[in-house]
């Protein structure tokens, strides 16, 4: 996966999201739209052969790199944490 930055206020940043689907989407949308300090989250698909994703975040306070940032790391935190109950659990 690859992250290209398309566009870049101080309140809003416009990315592209290559190699992507909707298995990391979906979760980092979510993510992002449980956080206080963001105020919009849109993610548009483009045609599918054609487009790659766009994620728009716009922030009420704070850098919207951060919550990008802050978001990406607490769904590693939660994958990290599934991915060792399940090897705890299949010994």
């Amino acid at each position: 996966m690859e992250i290209e930055l398309l566009e870049k206020e101080k309140d809003s940043i416009k990315v592209r999201i290559k190699g992507a689907d909707m298995t990391l989407i979906t979760p980092m949308v979510q993510g992002l739209l449980e956080d206080k300090d963001v105020a919009e989250v849109k993610y548009t698909i483009g045609h599918a052969q054609m487009e790659e994703p766009t994620l728009y975040i716009r922030v009420k306070t704070g850098k919207p790199q951060s919550a990008l940032k802050k978001t990406a790391k607490s769904l590693a935190n939660e994958f990290k944490e599934a991915r060792e109950a399940l090897q705890k659990d299949l010994k």
